[in-house]
């Protein structure tokens, strides 16, 4: 894609550039891990602008607004006096965990006229994986197995997670994630590609995989190093750094992206292994990322080897180091940034194009009816 046809795609994603600012209300977000959300103890989290409280009673979990309507003082502040119920710290108003409704107002008796003509709104909660999910949408939820994927959800998958909040707009993290040349510049001094080769620059090609849920990056040619005109020969690689063991192979789709903000890195080679990244809008300027990563193996000697291999070589080098980077990038862009686009932002083109095309929008409000006069 040319720079000029690149440019003028933008004009033209105005939902992109507009209310998808603030994220995709329509769909299922990671919040918290399940083993972080404890019997009858309050949990805030902030999601795509909205303060939600989450409560598991019963070994179920549940999600509301983080606000009590009689003075807006959080829920989260507050306690589970009574089964199934949380109540605010205040004045003991108490609310249904599944409902949302009032049911009493402790400090005005049991017979408070106050009762069941209050409401918070809850959301819709489901658990997989060590992950518990809300739907944030207002239309009816969709089933959560058609949102996650599928590998995530088999019966051996070992899934590790690491959640943390930076400064930026989702929509830039969600651009990093998939965007073709960043790696090849800005992760060039991570320890985790100490002992690798990158290439300097692919000829890439954005395609739909077979199941028409991610788009994915297929690599046509790679070149390790090139003469630059007037420059020279770059990069310059150190004896200890391998040579790319990749095939560039029809069908290998390492690198995938898919609705709402969810990115999936099949690692290369003997890797094994596979990271899979959500870019959690929690409101304009920043956002959460939400990484899982998983391998899958049964025995409890090969879940001891991935949680050894895990804990002291991926976490070290991956998690911290590597994702480090994008974070400082991201954070360090405008929320309107100017732009010029090159041939390898066509993956960020088509991200940007998926959203605006394939995403799922509110549905519409109904407006409230005027009685004549």
């Amino acid at each position: 894609m040319a720079e000029g046809q690149a440019r003028s795609g933008i004009d033209r994603w105005e939902f992109y550039g507009g209310e998808a600012a603030d994220g995709l209300t329509e769909y299922w977000y990671p919040v918290m891990p399940s083993r972080a959300l404890k019997r009858n103890k309050p949990v805030r989290r902030k999601l795509l602008g909205r303060n939600l409280v989450l409560v598991r009673d019963q070994g179920r979990a549940y999600a509301l607004d983080d606000r009590c309507p009689h003075r807006e003082v959080p829920l989260s502040m507050g306690s589970c006096e009574f089964a199934g119920h949380i109540t605010c710290v205040y004045h003991g108003w108490t609310f249904d965990l599944a409902s949302g409704v009032l049911k009493a107002a402790l400090t005005d008796g049991p017979n408070s006229p106050i009762a069941g003509k209050a409401k918070v709104r809850t959301y819709p909660v489901e658990e997989r994986a060590g992950m518990v999910f809300a739907w944030m949408g207002e239309a009816k939820p969709a089933p959560i197995e058609d949102e996650l994927p599928e590998e995530l959800l088999r019966p051996d998958a070992r899934a590790y997670w690491l959640m943390r909040e930076s400064k930026g707009n989702w929509r830039y993290a969600s651009e990093n994630g998939f965007d073709e040349a960043h790696n090849k510049m800005l992760h060039r001094s991570s320890p985790w590609v100490l002992f690798r080769r990158i290439p300097a620059w692919n000829e890439t090609e954005i395609i739909k995989t077979e199941d028409r849920k991610w788009i994915a990056r297929r690599q046509r040619e790679m070149h390790m190093s090139d003469q630059y005109p007037g420059l020279g020969r770059w990069p310059r690689f150190n004896f200890w750094q391998r040579r790319s063991r990749t095939v560039l192979a029809s069908n290998a789709h390492t690198v995938s992206m898919r609705l709402p903000c969810l990115l999936r890195v099949i690692q290369p080679g003997r890797g094994t292994w596979t990271h899979f990244n959500w870019y959690m809008p929690v409101q304009r300027d920043t956002y959460r990322d939400v990484v899982a990563q998983v391998r899958w193996v049964n025995g409890w000697w090969r879940r001891l080897a991935w949680w050894l291999r895990h804990k002291t070589y991926i976490w070290v080098f991956h998690r911290h180091h590597f994702l480090t980077q994008d974070m400082a990038a991201i954070a360090a862009m405008p929320d309107t940034h100017p732009e010029r686009f090159f041939r390898p932002d066509i993956s960020i083109a088509a991200w940007r194009r998926l959203v605006e095309d394939e995403a799922r929008r509110p549905p519409p409000r109904t407006a409230p009816s005027v009685a004549a006069e």
